[in-house]
Order: C-alpha cells, then structure tokens, then sequence
C-alpha cells in the first residue's frame, strides 16, 4: 500500500499526489477563510488551475516531509526550497542525471528505514501480542478456541448462525491492543456485506459463533488475522479487537 514518493518530474509529483488519500484540511478562522474566498474569486480559470498545480505539489511535498520526520530522515527544507525554486527557474544546479540519481538515493534510504522501523515493530508487536492475550485470557467471560482465538458475548442473539461459506452483514468496530482505530463500520455509519470465507481466519471463525443479533468482542492474534503483512494502521503482527455485531445472514439471491 505504501506509494513512492520520489518526484523526478511535475507530471510526476502530480500523478502521485492524485493518487494519495484525502486528508481534511486544518480548520481556519473564519475571517482567514473570507480572505482566501475572497482571493481566489479574483483569479481567472487559468490563475486558479496554475494554483491547483502548485499546491497539489506543496502537499505533495509537505506529506514527504512529514513522513522523513516519522522516520528519522529529516529533509532539509532550505535545500529543498531552493532546489524548486532554482529549477522553476530553469537554473538547476544538478544535471538530469544527477538529479535522478540523488533521487534514487533518498527513495532507498527512506525504503531501508522504513523496512527497519517495520521489523521493530512486527518483533515489539509479537511481544505485545503475547502479554495482552495472556491477561485478557484470564477476564471473567472470555472464552479461548482451540486455534487461540478470543472471544467475549456482548450481547446475544437469536436468529441462525452462518456457515463459513454464507455471506454476512455485519457492524464492526476494530482496535489495536492499543485502542488506535484502524477501521470502523459503525463509525461510518455503513453495515458492511461480504462472504465469511474471504476475510481474515480470525474473522472466519469467530462470526460463525455468532447467532444473529450477537455482539462478540473478538482478541484476535496475529496469527489469524495479517500476519507479518501490513495494511494501514495495522504493522506486522499485531493482535488486533474487534467489537462486531452480526445484523444479517444474506441470502444468496439478496446478494447478487
């Protein structure tokens, strides 16, 4: 899921910005946000196309920058500064080659590090794992299966249970063992539809437990969940919770 991040050209910087996640932007006062109203309402279509272009590269940029502080590789800013603004006015002090290769460089030095912070993590995380499903195994309610999945009834149900090849609708609440959300269907307000064979094995065993109406909170170990893989928030085997809430067993015909 991680993107490259090198630019070696505008079209370039500019196709991998539009591929990049929305972010919100920060919250202005509302007289900043007359002026900068007011501002753009005095460009022409082509002022604010330019406008568009330079600050789809600034947060570009920006992102880079934030993401080389996350990893101990600071980008002097001066230096990159004056680098756009040296070849923005076509008197770059690199050639093309060089500055391909200085490039190639900082993408494999941000790569490595990346690449170590990540084996940290996914050793520190088989630790944490391990103390948290010890204690939580202790919790007056918890139940332990057999492949080491954990499981707590919030709330039981009433209707059919599903098999491991049915569809299911479900409501979903998902933790690391830290309680940083990395996704939530009940935060989006959006029941979520799919067949209990293609998800996580976690997930796969632990809803077919359920009955409809139930509530489960699940303590999933790394091993039934991603793995040494990573996704979003979730860094190499990390033990993930899930509060779900099974709302329907979807007729196949419904489904389609």
């Amino acid at each position: 899921m991680r993107k490259s991040l090198v630019a070696l050209s505008t079209v370039a910087a500019l196709g991998l910005f539009a591929c990049q996640p929305k972010e919100e932007a920060p919250k202005q006062p509302a007289a900043e946000e007359a002026a900068q109203g007011s501002a753009l309402a005095d460009m022409s279509v082509e002022q604010k196309q330019a406008y568009a272009m330079g600050a789809g590269m600034g947060i570009f940029v920006n992102n880079r920058v934030k993401q080389q502080d996350q990893i101990g590789l600071p980008l002097d800013k001066e230096a990159l500064k004056q680098g756009f603004l040296d070849a923005l006015a076509d008197q770059s002090k690199m050639t093309q080659g060089e500055i391909q290769e200085n490039a190639q460089a900082a993408e494999m030095a941000v790569r490595a590090a990346q690449q170590e912070m990540a084996a940290k993590a996914a050793e520190e995380n088989i630790k944490l794992g391990e103390e948290y499903l010890a204690e939580n195994a202790k919790k007056e309610g918890v139940t332990v299966t057999d492949s080491g999945l954990q499981y707590e009834v919030l709330q039981e149900g009433t209707g059919k249970s599903p098999t491991a090849t049915d569809q299911v609708k479900v409501h979903y609440h998902g933790t690391l063992i830290d309680g940083t959300v990395f996704d939530s269907s009940v935060e989006r307000d959006e029941p979520v539809t799919f067949p209990l064979n293609r998800v996580i094995p976690g997930w796969t065993e632990g809803v077919q437990l359920m009955k409809v109406g139930a509530k489960f909170r699940f303590v999933i170990p790394a091993e039934l969940a991603y793995g040494e893989r990573s996704t979003g928030l979730i860094t190499p085997n990390s033990t993930l919770i899930f509060d779900v809430e099974l709302l329907e067993v979807v007729d196949d015909s419904e489904a389609e």
